[in-house]
């Protein structure tokens, strides 16, 4: 059947929505594919569903040439098996609770581990029956703070999830490449450039954990990636330690007057005023007081010493302190712990330590790796307007370990020696996780092995986001006067359109829309009677059917036009020619 669009439910829009900021948010909903019910929230239209359905198509494809099976959980989930694995409370604000009638605690989920590892667990008990591959295409919950640019962050979304059940971590490791491999060729077949790098886990666990981003200015991942082929998310940069300084020969630590000097860009100025040297902001050591929020609502301070040209990075605080909340000391911090001279803090006095859990203040004291034995700092003297020199690291001052929360510039070297990074912004599209045991030791997910001893199983988990790959093509394919999607993915194949006002016009589209369907093309056909040609084009460019049939004043001498809304070209051919060129 051609689909009319006089009986199709769709309405354009013409002006840009309201609080959208990025073109695919504002194309999207003006085009007629989603319509917004809340923030984050979305309902789906006839063109959005069909759009959305040829991605799956392209997935589902992909995971049965990788060997995986479909299956469907509900979204709706117990508490029981996230509090096993701890996530009930590591999710915090981001999981959606609710109860039922009785009482009982539910969430909507944000991923389905737990689910998966349950039914594995109840229908298999030999190492025969693995290995074992699952996924399936399920609309997620998160209960995003601040939703944003339409589908690319909302509070539901659509991802497919697989996951990979082994009896050994060689079995994981082929699981896990036959699912990257697979993600390659999905992502190849969509059009969407893509990096992979390293990453953290966070609080889905595991060892091995890959991204793949799509570079774009509009996404809300930094990586990194040196021309030696290292690339990693900017969470999962790690910083390696100089070499230790020798400091035999070096001279004292020495407290200076500082007055006025609360910031990096004053205590410079003045050092290099007062004190032999040339000091930049690299010389002196910055003492960043943190708030961790732990999951029981615990508080505790901790302070980080970072060289004083780098700034504290909050996603890789975050990781660096998860499953804890962090967040800068507020005065009230500070006036409980008198010690901690704010503007002027650091590790060192002549009396002894002011920081780690055995000094004074007992608060926990962690050091940038860039911190090494033997270099030598600038930093604070624990008294109002005073400053220390020549404060040397693994003499003056130790720390009770390392945090690596420090930002990451252009510039700074990989840590596999490949050279110096460079930063990239990114869109993630899919994530990759050997998850190893965490799941199946919580759940007690065992197999018996060949000699009939049980084994834990050793899984891997596999992400990819359905809705927010359909934004980002919207993204990548459209100009001023709407969307151009790619064949791969459009909701048509062709757009037939009536642009002439005789009968004649109107007969010959619609037997040309029905020839095209029957020669397997999806068309839709602009019948509308009482609307111009103006108003069908723009709607047309609107929506983003790469292919235009227009059938207009040449149509009784058998002439149409042939459209290419990529290039714009417009070619004028013979009726009888349409269905050929359009079919190749």
């Amino acid at each position: 059947m051609v689909t009319r669009l006089s009986n199709f439910f769709l309405r354009t829009l013409r002006e840009d929505p309201a609080g959208a900021e990025i073109a695919s948010h504002k194309l999207l909903i003006r085009a007629g594919y989603i319509r917004p019910q809340a923030a984050g929230i979305f309902a789906w239209l006839p063109l959005g569903l069909k759009v959305k359905a040829k991605i799956e198509t392209v997935i589902r494809e992909e995971m049965v040439a990788a060997g995986a099976q479909e299956v469907h959980f509900p979204a709706l989930m117990p508490r029981e098996p996230y509090q096993a694995t701890g996530r009930w409370d590591e999710y915090g604000d981001l999981l959606f609770r609710l109860q039922d009638r009785k009482g009982g605690d539910y969430l909507l989920a944000p991923t389905h581990e737990e689910a998966f590892t349950m039914l594995v667990k109840d229908m298999y008990s030999s190492y025969k029956d693995l290995p074992l591959t699952i996924y399936q295409i399920q609309d997620k919950y998160r209960d995003e703070a601040r939703p944003r640019a339409g589908l690319l962050r909302g509070r539901e979304f659509t991802m497919k999830d697989a996951y990979s059940f082994d009896a050994s971590d060689e079995g994981l490791d082929a699981s896990y490449m036959a699912q990257r491999d697979a993600y390659e060729r999905i992502f190849q077949r969509l059009g969407l450039e893509y990096a992979i790098v390293k990453a953290d886990a966070g609080a889905m666990g595991g060892s091995r954990s890959e991204e793949f981003l799509h570079p774009t200015p509009v996404g809300e991942d930094t990586f990194v990636r040196s021309a030696g082929g290292y690339a990693a998310n900017v969470e999962a940069f790690t910083t390696a330690a100089p070499a230790p300084v020798p400091f035999d020969d070096a001279p004292a630590a020495t407290i200076f007057d500082s007055p006025a000097t609360p910031t990096i860009e004053t205590l410079v100025a003045h050092s290099n005023a007062v004190l032999d040297g040339e000091y930049t902001a690299a010389d002196t050591l910055k003492n960043v007081v943190l708030a961790l929020t732990n999951l029981d609502g615990t508080r505790e301070l901790v302070v980080v010493g970072i060289p004083g040209d780098r700034e504290v990075d909050e996603k890789r605080a975050e990781v660096a302190f998860a499953p804890a909340e962090v967040s800068p000391a507020t005065d009230e911090d500070f006036a409980k712990h008198p010690l901690l001279v704010k503007g002027y803090i650091g590790p060192w006095s002549p009396e002894g330590a002011v920081l780690g859990e055995e000094s004074a203040t007992g608060i926990r004291y962690l050091l940038d790796p860039r911190v090494s034995e033997g270099t030598r700092w600038i930093t604070g003297a624990n008294v109002h307007e005073k400053h220390a020199h020549s404060v040397i690291a693994g003499r003056d001052f130790t720390a009770d370990g390392i945090a690596q929360i420090a930002n990451v510039r252009a510039g700074d070297p990989a840590p596999d020696g490949s050279g110096p990074v460079e930063l990239a912004r990114g869109m993630e599209i899919g994530h990759v996780f050997q998850l190893g045991r965490k799941y199946a030791e919580s759940l007690g997910l065992k197999v018996l092995d060949q000699n009939g001893k049980l084994v834990t199983v050793t899984m891997g988990s596999y992400g990819i986001g359905v809705t927010r790959i359909l934004a980002i093509i919207a993204e990548l394919n459209n100009d001023e006067k709407g969307l151009i999607w790619p064949a791969t993915v459009s909701p048509f194949d062709v757009h037939v359109v009536a642009a002439g006002r005789d009968q004649v016009a109107f007969d010959v589209a619609a037997q040309a829309a029905e020839d095209l369907e029957a020669a397997g093309l999806d068309v839709l056909y602009d019948d509308r009677p009482k609307v111009s040609p103006g108003v069908k084009f723009g709607d047309a460019e609107l929506v983003g059917i790469p292919r235009v049939l227009v059938v207009g004043r040449g149509a009784a001498e058998g002439q149409v036009e042939l459209w290419d809304r990529r290039t714009g070209e417009r070619e004028t051919i013979a009726l009888a020619d349409a269905l050929e060129r359009l079919r190749s």
